[in-house]
């Protein structure tokens, strides 16, 4: 029997970590609320399935019962996580996920002390979202202890998925977020733009509520933070616009209107296009005296790497002992080379 659950399997994400475990000989057992999607999958992959929803909390931990471990991919993860995370604590069940939201990395990161109580590993983030970025900060603390500054950005072709496009605009009704001093402050979208220096050319980036606002202090432990997405400049020249209106983007009508267009013509990326696009990070950290090493990450397109990840990490936490448990970051978990040990990836960096 398996001792380990894809959930949210019928979500683009979701399928493609399926058909990537059953191509490395693993048989997770394949979750979701809607039963005619979930049975299909699972039945052409010959796999268990189990039908539940989030919003009713026995059923979570009915459906939970005797998993190890949930792989959860159902988002937008700031409404799924809480009632999956109650639910892997009530049965003793370790929780991944593919997040990128700030809200859940701290709701997560608020819980350790109830997870290590538990026996449960709580480790959001173990895809695109956060891993390459995580690892390179990671990396570039250990090249520079005494770091005071991370500068983190990023380019990632191929376009979004329903649940990415979705995740995205929630993000942006609640405005930019970056750390300073340790702390994190709220800042209007696009609050800053810079050129980034690519290797192959630089292009224009604006500061994003990315992850590792969150996630890269608990990682790393340096105070400031901020993290870039390239895009055109008239692209955030239009989401610095947005300031003004994001309270209208919040109104329930609207948002869910504007949700159920995002499912309708958001249909990710297919395969050609997943091969034929990568994503690179680059990075930078600086300490008090005014040294810098910067570091640039070269990586297959978002979704190969979460899938590669997502699996990867999936299988190493079934395989450990009932002591390790508690909050963590992908490099914590798993070093600040993880993610080299992906397909596909490779890093070079620069001292100033």
């Amino acid at each position: 029997m398996s001792e380990w659950m894809i959930y949210g399997a019928n979500g683009y994400t979701g399928e493609l970590c399926a058909r990537e475990a059953v191509a490395r000989g693993l048989k997770p057992v394949l979750a979701g609320r809607r039963q005619e999607a979930v049975a299909g999958l699972a039945e052409a992959l010959d796999l268990d399935y189990r039908v539940f929803s989030l919003d009713d909390p026995e059923a979570v931990r009915q459906g939970l019962d005797g998993m190890k471990l949930v792989l959860h991919c159902a988002g937008p993860f700031s409404a799924t996580s809480k009632p999956m995370v109650d639910g892997c604590l009530a049965t003793g069940t370790h929780y991944l996920d593919i997040t990128g939201e700030i809200s859940v990395y701290q709701a997560c990161h608020e819980r350790d002390e109830e997870a290590r109580k538990a026996g449960v590993m709580l480790m959001p983030g173990v895809g695109f979202d956060i891993v390459p970025t995580d690892c390179l900060a990671a990396m570039l603390k250990e090249k520079l202890p005494d770091a005071t500054s991370l500068t983190l950005a990023f380019e990632a072709g191929g376009g979004p998925s329903p649940g990415t496009a979705k995740t995205t605009f929630e993000a942006l009704t609640q405005g930019g977020r970056v750390r300073r001093g340790g702390e994190l402050l709220e800042v209007p979208l696009a609050w800053r733009t810079r050129e980034i220096p690519f290797a192959e050319g630089a292009r224009h980036g604006m500061t994003i509520p990315w992850g590792d606002v969150y996630t890269a202090y608990i990682s790393t432990g340096i105070p400031d933070i901020e993290v870039y997405l390239a895009v055109p400049p008239k692209v955030s020249a239009r989401v610095a616009r947005m300031n003004r209106w994001r309270w209208l983007l919040s109104l329930g009508p609207l948002k869910r209107l504007i949700m159920r267009r995002i499912e309708r013509q958001t249909p990710g990326p297919d395969e050609s296009r997943r091969a034929d696009t990568h994503s690179k990070i680059w990075g930078e950290v600086s300490n008090a005296a005014g040294q810098s090493v910067s570091g640039e990450l070269h990586t297959p397109n978002g979704y190969d790497l979460t899938v590669d990840a997502a699996v990867s990490i999936s299988a190493r936490v079934l395989v450990l002992d009932d002591r390790t448990s508690g909050f963590f970051t992908p490099s914590l978990f798993l070093g600040a080379d993880f993610v080299l040990e992906l397909g596909k990836t490779s890093v070079s960096f620069r001292e100033d």
